[in-house]
């Protein structure tokens, strides 16, 4: 990982396949940093796991986990975490959902040992998912979170947390794999979301780029009009995952991307691997 100087901040998206996993470090002081990850995927072909990568930092203390989606592939690094010896301090997610509804939901799929691995744990955060602590404050950052309730949604896709991150300015959205259902009822129920779509910089395309995360609704009545497109996904296994153009052309674009000069609409771990956005004499690069 880049050493960071002061008052700088970096976001990292991994590339775990098709799953989710992001690091965000911010300066603390002093010299020192801290660190949210958003979600705990793994990627199995390649043998990498965020605790490993963490560990490997001589990092042992995570001030922040976000849980997007109850699914495993946002959580199958979760058990190597833990492993590790990294102490999580908070879990954000969506707390309609307890840890007994969550294996009630995974029975007819099986629970992962990820998703296990969790349950098992969540019951030391308590129902708000903090263990009573105050929430996690970071330089330069905010987070919000929206998140449909269970039960009136009733399967995990829909029961997604979805994170509104700015970082020095740049916003960005990650909604776990929400689909367009539920979407449509965060608009028509939610004020401050209906505010803040118009204002997405950067938008984490909702389950791995496949057409049911897409919501038109969003970019056609909404004014969602974000610069880039991330998605986080494998190769292309599935017949919905064809939404690369559809991203494309509801984006505005960078014409930068990896000091290229090259313009993108559209970025994914499966084509780009690993994605950096930098913070630095007060601008973001990508890369």
């Amino acid at each position: 990982m880049a050493v960071l100087p002061v008052n700088d901040a970096l976001l990292q998206v991994f590339d775990v396949e098709h799953g989710g996993c992001a690091l965000l470090t911010t300066p603390a002081g002093f010299g020192g940093f801290r660190r949210v990850l958003i979600d705990c995927g793994h990627n199995a072909s390649q043998g990498w796991y965020p605790g490993q990568h963490l560990r490997g930092l001589g990092v042992t203390f995570l001030e922040q986990l976000v849980v997007t989606n109850y699914d495993e592939d946002h959580v199958s690094g979760y058990p190597d975490l833990l492993a590790q010896g990294i102490y999580v301090d908070w879990i954000a997610r969506n707390t309609t959902v307890s840890p007994e509804t969550i294996r009630i939901l995974k029975s007819e799929d099986g629970m992962g040992k990820g998703i296990d691995t969790l349950v098992r744990s969540l019951g030391a955060f308590g129902l708000v998912g903090d263990n009573g602590k105050s929430v996690p404050k970071f330089q330069g950052v905010s987070m919000e979170y929206f998140f449909n309730s269970y039960p009136m949604f009733e399967d995990e896709n829909n029961l997604s947390l979805v994170l509104y991150l700015t970082v020095y300015g740049t916003s960005f959205l990650f909604s776990g794999d929400m689909e367009c259902d539920g979407f449509e009822h965060l608009l028509a129920t939610n004020v401050r979301f209906r505010q803040i779509v118009p204002n997405i910089n950067v938008l984490m395309a909702s389950h791995h780029g496949r057409a049911n995360g897409v919501c038109p609704e969003m970019f056609d009545s909404y004014g969602c009009r974000p610069q880039l497109v991330v998605i986080s996904d494998d190769y292309k296994q599935y017949a919905t995952q064809e939404t690369t153009n559809y991203y494309a052309s509801k984006t505005t674009g960078i014409t930068n991307f990896r000091a290229q000069g090259v313009s993108r609409s559209v970025l994914t771990t499966r084509k780009d691997g690993d994605i950096h956005f930098a913070w630095a004499n007060g601008g973001c690069s990508v890369s």
